[in-house]
């Protein structure tokens, strides 16, 4: 039998130090090229979003992928992009933060998921970066340091 899996991971994560990196020019480019790593790695973006200063990716992982690796390659990857497409970044020393957060939801939860990640810049009108996160760690039950939030 061959493994057969659902993974379904909502995955935040930002720049370093929050600086507003992924303007709107960057981030019309940043969805479709975050959208093939995925395909290239056996993933599948299910949804793609967020604002100048981070990024939420619904993404369904295989089996024989663990969620920090994904995570690895879709930041790694999408870094060496953004260099090699906007040069004026390598100048402002772009990096992501070190760490992520990556949120398990059930096929039932997809189609709210995805509205929530494509309404991002609405959403953050009304609730900051810090807030959101908090609420994430807080609804997964997940125990935190509030201050290792930045």
């Amino acid at each position: 039998m061959h493994s057969l899996s659902s993974c379904l991971m909502h995955c935040v994560f930002a720049t370093k130090e929050r600086q507003p990196f992924l303007s709107h020019e960057i981030r019309d480019r940043l969805h479709p090229y975050l959208g093939g790593i995925a395909r290239d790695n056996s993933m599948k973006a299910l949804a793609i979003g967020g604002t100048e200063d981070h990024v939420h990716i619904l993404l369904s992982i295989p089996a024989t992928l663990s969620v920090s690796k994904a995570m690895q390659l879709m930041k790694g990857n999408f870094s060496k992009w953004l260099r090699d497409t906007f040069p004026e970044i390598k100048s402002k020393e772009f990096a992501w933060q070190q760490g992520f957060g990556a949120f398990s939801i059930s096929v039932s939860s997809i189609d709210d998921t995805v509205r929530y990640i494509r309404n991002q810049e609405q959403h953050h009108q009304k609730k900051s970066f810090r807030n959101e996160f908090e609420n994430f760690l807080r609804k997964h039950k997940i125990e935190f340091d509030p201050k290792h939030i930045e």
